[in-house]
C-alpha cells in the first residue's frame, strides 16, 4: 500500500468518526468500536509494505553517507553526545577541555567530519579521525601543525542508547533552552522512554510511582491528580512545554518521556506550576525507519494493543503514527474502561536551519468513576477490596481530545534562534458519580450524587528567541518570549436526589450499592456557568556563565490574566477579573568539578481566583489576590559518571493569601498564610553496571498549617503528605536475552484531609519484572504488580473515597520490532 493511500485511510476513519460515536446522553461508543484494532493492524502492515529503499543504509555506508542533524545550541558535551546518537559513530575526549565550551548547534544534511567541524566552530578544538571514531585534541598555533592523537580514557561517548537507560542528561523544558540537568538549579526526575516500557506504564499514577517527593491523589476516579510537595493539582500537565489544562486520565501511547519538575515554576510554565508540574514529551518522526507493535493482556480482563511506526518518506520529510487500543477490567466490583487514540506526526525540514513538526491526536477514554470506600472511625472502613460503594452503573467518565500542535524552529546566520509552538485543543468531558459522601455509622453508609458536563477550547501560542553571546569572559544564553492563549469552558454540574427526595440516603454496609431512581438538578449552588480566560505573557531569562565553575539562572514572567465569568443560573452574575502576576526566578550552580554541580534557587508562582480549572469564581473571591507559592530550594546534582546520576535537594514551600471564612460571618472571606512544607529528597538514575540499571530515591516530607482555615485548625498537617516515602527499581539482564526487574514501594501513614480526622495507614508494595528476546525482532515481558499481595490504600481525594491498591495482578507484553 503507497503511504498517501493508508494516510488517506486512516484521517477518513478519523473524520467519519466511526470509532467515537457518542449514543444520546451516555456518551457510550457505538457497537462497531472493535474496528479500530483492525486500523492499528492496518497501519503497520501498510508500512511494512513500504519500499525497502527507505530504510537504513549498512553501517558501512552510513559512515561515508551524508547525515541529517540536529542539534540545538548550547552545551557542547551535550551536544557531541547528540552527534554521536545520530551519527552512530564514537567520539573520544578528555572532559576538561569541553569543560564550559558551548556550540551554536548543527542542523542540515552534512557527511561526519564536516558536520563535526561545523559543531566544534569556535571551540578551539579539532577532531582527529581514528579506526572506531573521533578524537578531539585541542588546536594547535599553526594550521599545520598536525594533532596528537591520544584516546582520552576519561569519557567515551557512543550512540548506544543502552549505555543510559535509566538517565537522562538534558532538558528543553526546565529552562527553555537545551541545557544539562546538572546545570538546572531545580529537582527534576525523567521517566525515560526504557522506564516506561520496562514498567509497563500506562498513566501518569503508574509513571510517578518511583518519583520521590510526588504523590498520587484519586482525582475521583475520572481525572489524573498528583500531590506536589504537600500542594494537589490537576491542572499543572503539559504536552511539550505547552498547557495540557483539562481533567481527564492520560495515556502515554505516544510519549516518549515525561519530565517531572519540582517546586514553584511559574517562571517557565505562567500560573499554576504550584509545587511543581509534569510535561510530557511526545514522539517525533525522525530518520530511522522503525516499526514496533506491542499486544498486551493480564489480570482483570486486560487487553491493550499498541504501535509506533516511523517512516522516513525522504531527506525532508519523515512521518510517525502511535495508536492505541485498550480494554480493560478491574478488581473492583463493576468497574472497567476502554480507551482508543491515535497520534499522526510529520516532520520537515524545510531548510538546512529550517524544522516543522506538524502533530494531531484525537483521544477517547471511558471509564468507571470510582471513588473507592468511605472511612470508620477515623481509618478506612474494613472490607473487601473489591467492594464498591453507591453504583457503579451509574459512575462514568467519558471524555473525548481532539488536538492539534506545530512546531516551528528556525536558526538565523546572526547566531539567533526562533521556536514557535501552537496548540489548538477541543475537550468534551461527562461524568457522573453515585458514592458514598460520609463515614460510616451505626452500620450505614450516606451516599451522594451528581454530574457534570465539560466542554472546553484551548489555544495557545509560544514564540521563544534564543541567543547566546558574550561579554568579555562572562557567557549569556539568552531567552525571551511571548505566550498568547485563550480558553473558553462551558460547565454545568447536577445535584442527584435519590428517589427526588432531598433528605439524606443512607445504604447499608453490607450492601452499598443501590438501584433506587435518582433524579438530576441543577441546584442554585450548583454550577452552570460560561468562562473565557486571556491569557498573555512576557519571560525573559538569562543563563549566565561567570566563569566555567559558577553559572546563575536570572528569569522573570509577567502574565496578565482576564476571566470573564458569566453564572448562568441565579441571577446570572456577570464576574471580570484582571491579574497581573509577576513571577520570578534565581538560581546559582557551582561546579567545584565539571560532573557535579551545587545549586540554591528562590522562585514564586500564582494561582489565580478563577482556580486551576477556571470554574471556582465567586462575587466573594473575585476582588481577593491570587493565591502565591514562594519555593525556596538547595541541592546537589552529581553525573558519578556519564550514565549513573545521584541527586539531592532540601526545599521549602510556602503557600499565602489562601481564603478563610471569618467564623462570626460565613459571608465575608479573609486571607491568610495557609501552609508551609519542608522536606529533603534523594534520587539516583542510571547504570549501577553495563547490565545494572536502577531508578528511585527517598523523600522525608512534612508540612503544616499555618493559620486557621476552615475545617482545620493552625498546626495541623497538611494533607496526602506522607512522611517518608521511598522507592526503588532495578533491573538486571543476566544475558543479552534474558533479564529480570525487581521494585519496592514504601509510604508511610497520611492524613487524608487537613482535618486531620482519618489517617490512611502506611504500606509496602514489591512489584516484578520477567524479560526474554524471543528472536532479533521480537522480545516478551511479564509484570506482576504487588507480587506479595499487600493490602494497602493507593491515593485519596478525603477522608470518605479512600482507593484500595490492586491485589497482585499479572500483565504479559508481546513486544515486535521490524
Amino acid at each position: 500500500m503507497h503511504i498517501f493511500s493508508f494516510l488517506t485511510l486512516v484521517f477518513q476513519a478519523l473524520s467519519n468518526r466511526a470509532f467515537l460515536t457518542a449514543q444520546n446522553n451516555n456518551h457510550s461508543l457505538h457497537p462497531n468500536y472493535l474496528f479500530f484494532p483492525a486500523v492499528l493492524l492496518l497501519a503497520g502492515f501498510a508500512f511494512l509494505s513500504l519500499p525497502a529503499a527507505a530504510s537504513a543504509q549498512s553501517s558501512s555506508s552510513m559512515e561515508s553517507a551524508n547525515k541529517n542533524f540536529d542539534i540545538a545550541a548550547g552545551s557542547l558535551e551535550n551536544a557531541l553526545k547528540q552527534f554521536s546518537d545520530q551519527s552512530g559513530v564514537k567520539i573520544f575526549f578528555d572532559p576538561a577541555i569541553v569543560a564550559g565550551l558551548s556550540t551554536q548547534g548543527l542542523v542540515g544534511n552534512y557527511d561526519i567530519q564536516t558536520g563535526l567541524d561545523r559543531l566544534l566552530t569556535g571551540s578551539g578544538l579539532r577532531s582527529a579521525s581514528q579506526a572506531d571514531g573521533f578524537t578531539l585534541v585541542k588546536s594547535t598555533s599553526s594550521p599545520s601543525d598536525e594533532p596528537v592523537v591520544t584516546t582520552f580514557p576519561s569519557i567515551q561517548i557512543t550512540a548506544n542508547r543502552e549505555t543510559s537507560r535509566y538517565m537522562a542528561t538534558s532538558s528543553v523544558t526546565a529552562t527553555r533552552t537545551n541545557t544539562l540537568l546538572r546545570d538546572v538549579p531545580q529537582a527534576i526526575s525523567v521517566i525515560t522512554e526504557d522506564i516506561i516500557k520496562d514498567q509497563s506504564i500506562r498513566s501518569i499514577a503508574d509513571a510517578v510511582r518511583y518519583v520521590p517527593g510526588v504523590g498520587v491523589s484519586q482525582g475521583e476516579g475520572n481525572r489524573d491528580a498528583l500531590i506536589f510537595r504537600g500542594n494537589r493539582s490537576t491542572g499543572d500537565f503539559f504536552v511539550d512545554g505547552v498547557r495540557d489544562d483539562v481533567q481527564y486520565m492520560r495515556d502515554l501511547y505516544n510519549i516518549e518521556r515525561i519530565e517531572v519538575l519540582k517546586g514553584a515554576n511559574g517562571m517557565i510554565f505562567g500560573r499554576g506550576g504550584s509545587g511543581g508540574v509534569i510535561n510530557r514529551v511526545t514522539k517525533q518522526a525522525h530518520w530511522d525507519t522503525s516499526r514496533e507493535f506491542s499486544f498486551q493482556g493480564g489480570s482483570y480482563d486486560l487487553k491493550r494493543m499498541t504501535a509506533d511506526v516511523n517512516q522516513v518518506i525522504n531527506d525532508r520529510v519523515a512521518f510517525r503514527i502511535n495508536g492505541v487500543f485498550e480494554d480493560a477490567g478491574s478488581f473492583r466490583e463493576g468497574v472497567d474502561s476502554l480507551r482508543l487514540g491515535v497520534s499522526p506526526t510529520v516532520t520537515i525540514k524545510a531548510t538546512d536551519r529550517t524544522k516543522v513538526v506538524l502533530n494531531m491526536e484525537r483521544f477517547h477514554d471511558e471509564r468507571t468513576a470510582d471513588r473507592g470506600i468511605p472511612s470508620f472511625q477515623g481509618r478506612p472502613v474494613d472490607v473487601k477490596r473489591s467492594q464498591f460503594f453507591g453504583d457503579p452503573r451509574r459512575s462514568n467518565s467519558d471524555i473525548e481530545v481532539l488536538s492539534f500542535n506545530s512546531l516551528i524552529e528556525h536558526k538565523f546566520d546572526i547566531g539567533v534562534t526562533l521556536r514557535n509552538r501552537t496548540n489548538y485543543a477541543q475537550f468534551d468531558k461527562f461524568y457522573e458519580n453515585v458514592f458514598a459522601n460520609g463515614p460510616v455509622s451505626g452500620g450505614l453508609v450516606p451516599l451522594g450524587a451528581y454530574n457534570n458536563t465539560t466542554a472546553r477550547e484551548n489555544v495557545f501560542n509560544q514564540t521563544d528567541f534564543l541567543y547566546s553571546l558574550e561579554t568579555g569572559p562572562i557567557v549569556h544564553t539568552l531567552l525571551a518570549g511571548i505566550e498568547i492563549g485563550q480558553q473558553i469552558t462551558h460547565n454545568k454540574r447536577d445535584t442527584g436526589f435519590f428517589n427526588n427526595d432531598p433528605r439524606p440516603f443512607r445504604v447499608p454496609l453490607s450492601n452499598s450499592i443501590t438501584n433506587v431512581p435518582i433524579v438530576f438538578t441543577n441546584t442554585p449552588g450548583d454550577a452552570h456557568h460560561r468562562s473565557r480566560v486571556d491569557i498573555t505573557s512576557f519571560y525573559f531569562q538569562d543563563q549566565i556563565e561567570i566563569i566555567p565553575q559558577l553559572q546563575a539562572i536570572v528569569g522573570v514572567r509577567y502574565d496578565l490574566f482576564e476571566v470573564n465569568f458569566q453564572q448562568k443560573n441565579g441571577d446570572e452574575d456577570r464576574l471580570k477579573t484582571k491579574d497581573g502576576l509577576l513571577s520570578p526566578r534565581f538560581g546559582l550552580i557551582f561546579k567545584p568539578i565539571e560532573p557535579l554541580s551545587i545549586y540554591a534557587t528562590f522562585s514564586q508562582a500564582f494561582v489565580p481566583r478563577a482556580g486551576e480549572q477556571l470554574t471556582s469564581l465567586t462575587v466573594t473571591t473575585d476582588t481577593l489576590k491570587p493565591e502565591k507559592f514562594t519555593n525556596l530550594e538547595a541541592g546537589i546534582k552529581w553525573d558519578i559518571r556519564p550514565d549513573l546520576s545521584l541527586t539531592g535537594a532540601a526545599f521549602r514551600i510556602d503557600r499565602t493569601n489562601v481564603i478563610t471564612v471569618n467564623p462570626n460571618d460565613i459571608t465575608r472571606s479573609f486571607l491568610t498564610k495557609g501552609q508551609r512544607t519542608e522536606g529533603v529528597e534523594v534520587g539516583i538514575n542510571g547504570q549501577l553496571t553495563p547490565n545494572w540499571s536502577v531508578m528511585g530515591g527517598y523523600a522525608y516530607q512534612v508540612g503544616e498549617i499555618t493559620s486557621e482555615q476552615l475545617g482545620a485548625p493552625k498546626g495541623n498537617t497538611v494533607a496526602e503528605l506522607p512522611r517518608n516515602t521511598f522507592s526503588l527499581w532495578s533491573r538486571y539482564d543476566v544475558t543479552s536475552r534474558f533479564g529480570a526487574a525487581a521494585g519496592v514501594i514504601y509510604r508511610s501513614s497520611m492524613m487524608a484531609s487537613t482535618d486531620n480526622l482519618v489517617v490512611v495507614p502506611d504500606f509496602t508494595r514489591v512489584d516484578a519484572a520477567l524479560f526474554a528476546r524471543l528472536s532479533k525482532n521480537v522480545r516478551a515481558q511479564i509484570n506482576i504488580e504487588n507480587l506479595l499481595n499487600a493490602k494497602y490504600f493507593a491515593s485519596v481525594h478525603n477522608n470518605n473515597n479512600i482507593s484500595p491498591g490492586s491485589p497482585i495482578a499479572v500483565r504479559a507484553s508481546l513486544i515486535a520490532n521490524f
